[in-house]
């Protein structure tokens, strides 16, 4: 009792003692996972300045994306198309607020009006829409269908948010004036032209290998232009593919297995105890149902021509009589066992005629009222006709058939084998020129008239076992054991990756600049658990992670890990090099060029002075040299006459002289050029405002972190 006691006295202790190692428990769980924003970060897929994109609702705008496209889009495309759409829903929204634009009730009626003012279910006796009527529509969906009405609200807002982002857009249009004199300076830089002389001396002149660029010099380069060269996350990797392809051990297993199939063979019975003779290929005499039993591919009932045998074994085929086999025999990833099983002597094409009977129940019968037996009746009937007189069918057909053929007197012209649907095609080949007949298709009935049969040749029947090699069981465990070795070895020589597989034998593959929702890897397809993988947070340089695809497995290794912002002076290199190593080739350059006679500078500089008629401003391109803006912009700023100084272009050095201006003719009124530029500039506006937002808007993107 007295234990009791003391246990009661010390009860609050113990409670404030569990109470902080729970505690303490939770918060080594919360540092664990992030911090408090653990919860937020699972459910949050990203923001739009204040904005949070939940990743519940994100998934449902994913779903209607899929939903709209179809197979014609992939899920990381759905996600794209939703996270551009959600993106510009909420910067357009901040937009609206910002400048009050509101859609009130009143003018959602209007909108409502103008849209469905030529629904019959909400027009009057006189054809006029009725307010009335579409009150009682919506509150008859709001008191008896709750899901309906959801949809109508639904359609409401979409209506009032079309509204508001044409009211927001229309606002800025009307604030894109253009003037009088700005038409007329769009039609002078068109029309005001001149005549040029130039000297280039391309910066090929003087070899790479001469001007030097430093890493200090590329680094200033990236900071000064930083806007240019601002980058997303990305991952270099490397992999190693490791196939499970059948070996040749499993190759014979499958010829083998295919060899047994031949002959009769004893088998074990399990439900009888005993051993029972079965048939083989060579003995069956019901080979569709052995090749329906045995093989990888059903029995195909058909007729074949030499040139529509294997290739690869044609000539053994087309030699054998009927009841012989052949084989194994190997045909693309397969082998195969065949049987003859009949030979004839079929036509390459046929001519033939028809009339087309449908009956209600079939696909292609429109408005047709006969039944299936009328149909079976008549076709019978019509092919009487036609035996006793063979021209009647040309004068039936127009009033019977249901097929374009009837317009010319049901004749089908001829035919190769397997044009037609089987019963048709069996009976044209299989009959005599002459042959009338009624045969049925999931068209209806036809009834048939062979009109002619040309090249009349050998055909045979095939009965024909296909395995596919496969491989065994043996060779997915050794490509599993050498898989694990080799990505074992990789793991504890993370810089060994390239000699430990040329050790191997194994093909390497770098993949470069992956960002965070690439979907696919070259070569490899949609790899999207690689890539997420390579992005995610705890990921380093080095990692090493095996990875199941088609066919085989993976192992890849993160090979370099650039992270947002602006580009890292070794990657930006390909770029500012040539820029830098031509700014100095241009300083080089310059110096050798002195004086304004063009023929003693082309002379100088082992070159020719080239022409350039009719050069204008609005397409700065010079004749022999392409796009030169910089230098065209210089040669409008000299006299007739005159002679540059030397201009540092996109692909040398030039010095220009200008022989002739042709100013653009005075125009009485410039206003139809004015409203060519406006009209050019709205075109474009909506897509540069949105743009223009989204690069003022800070926009966290976590979409990698949950597709």
């Amino acid at each position: 009792m007295a234990v009791l006691n003391k246990i009661r006295q010390r009860s609050v202790f113990l409670i404030a003692i569990i109470a902080l190692a729970l505690f303490a428990f939770v918060l080594a769980d919360v540092f664990k996972n992030g911090g408090f924003s653990t919860e937020k970060s699972q459910r949050v897929l990203g923001s739009v300045n204040d904005t949070d994109i939940e990743q519940q609702e994100f998934a449902q705008l994913v779903d209607q994306q899929t939903a709209r496209y179809g197979n014609n889009i992939t899920n990381t495309q759905a996600v794209n198309a939703a996270w551009e759409q959600e993106v510009s829903r909420i910067i357009l929204d901040e937009q609206y607020e910002e400048l009050g634009i509101s859609i009130e009730q009143d003018r959602i009626n209007d909108l409502l009006k103008e849209a469905l003012q030529t629904d019959p279910n909400f027009q009057n006796e006189n054809g006029v829409f009725s307010e009335q009527k579409l009150k009682e529509y919506i509150a008859t969906l709001k008191s008896t269908n709750p899901q309906m009405y959801q949809q109508w609200v639904a359609y409401e807002q979409q209506l009032a948010k079309n509204e508001q982002r044409q009211i927001y857009f229309n606002l800025i249009k009307a604030g894109l004036n253009t003037s009088f004199k700005e038409g007329q300076m769009a039609f002078e830089m068109e029309n005001n032209l001149r005549d040029l002389e130039y000297v280039q001396v391309p910066y090929t002149s003087i070899p790479d290998e001469e001007v030097s660029v430093s890493k200090e010099e590329i680094t200033a380069y990236i900071k000064e232009h930083s806007n240019e060269f601002q980058t997303e996350a990305a991952r270099n990797i490397r992999y190693v593919k490791f196939n499970e392809d059948p070996t040749l051990k499993d190759e014979e297993a499958v010829k083998e297995s295919l060899t047994q199939l031949l002959e009769k063979r004893v088998e074990y019975t399990a439900a009888t105890k005993t051993n029972d003779t079965v048939a083989g290929l060579a003995t069956t005499t019901n080979p569709e149902d052995f090749v329906n039993e045995y093989s990888d591919e059903r029995y195909t009932d058909a007729y074949l021509f030499k040139n529509e045998l294997p290739s690869a074994a044609a000539d053994e085929l087309w030699a054998l009589d009927e009841g012989a086999v052949y084989g194994p025999y190997k045909d693309g990833e397969t082998f195969k066992i065949s049987k003859v099983v009949a030979v004839t002597q079929i036509p390459d094409s046929v001519q033939s005629s028809h009339i087309l009977l449908t009956y209600q129940g079939l696909a292609n019968a429109g408005a047709q009222t006969r039944t299936k037996a009328e149909a079976k009746a008549l076709a019978d009937s019509l092919a009487g006709v036609i035996k006793a007189s063979p021209s009647k069918l040309a004068d039936l057909a127009p009033e019977f058939s249901a097929d374009g053929s009837k317009e010319k007197g049901g004749d089908l012209g001829y035919a190769t084998k397997g044009r037609f649907v089987k019963p048709f095609n069996d009976f044209i080949f299989d009959g005599k020129t002459g042959d009338v007949g009624v045969v049925e298709s999931r068209f209806g009935y036809h009834v048939i008239r062979i009109t002619d049969q040309k090249n009349v040749q050998r055909a045979i029947k095939l009965a024909t076992v296909t395995k596919a090699v496969e491989p065994s069981q043996e060779t997915i465990n050794n490509v599993f054991n050498e898989t694990t070795k080799f990505q074992m070895a990789v793991t504890e020589d993370k810089n060994g990756f390239d000699d430990i597989a040329k050790e191997g034998g194994y093909n390497v593959r770098p993949v470069n600049n992956i960002n965070a929702l690439d979907e696919t890897l070259p070569g490899q397809g949609s790899q999207r658990e690689i890539i997420r993988w390579a992005f995610d947070e705890e990921r380093k340089t080095g990692d090493v992670e095996r990875f199941n695809v088609e066919g085989g497995y993976l192992v890849v290794q993160v090979t370099k890990k650039t992270e947002k912002g602006l580009l890292p002076a070794d990657e930006a290199s390909p770029r500012v090099t040539p820029v830098l190593r031509n700014q100095k080739k241009a300083e080089q350059i310059k110096k050798n060029i002195s004086g304004s006679d063009l023929s003693a500078i082309a002379s100088a500089n082992n070159t020719t002075v080239q022409t350039s008629p009719g050069v204008n401003l609005k397409n700065p391109t010079l004749a022999g040299s392409g796009t030169e803006p910089k230098v065209v912009g210089k040669a409008f700023g000299l006299e007739e006459g005159e002679v540059s100084e030397p201009i540092e272009g996109n692909r040398g050095v030039y010095v220009v002289k200008v022989t002739k201006i042709t100013p653009a003719r005075e125009l009485d009124n410039y206003a139809s050029f004015a409203v060519q530029k406006q009209n050019a500039d709205r075109a474009t506006v909506n897509m540069r405002i949105i743009q223009a937002l989204k690069d003022a808007a800070e926009i966290e993107d976590r979409r990698s972190n949950f597709y």
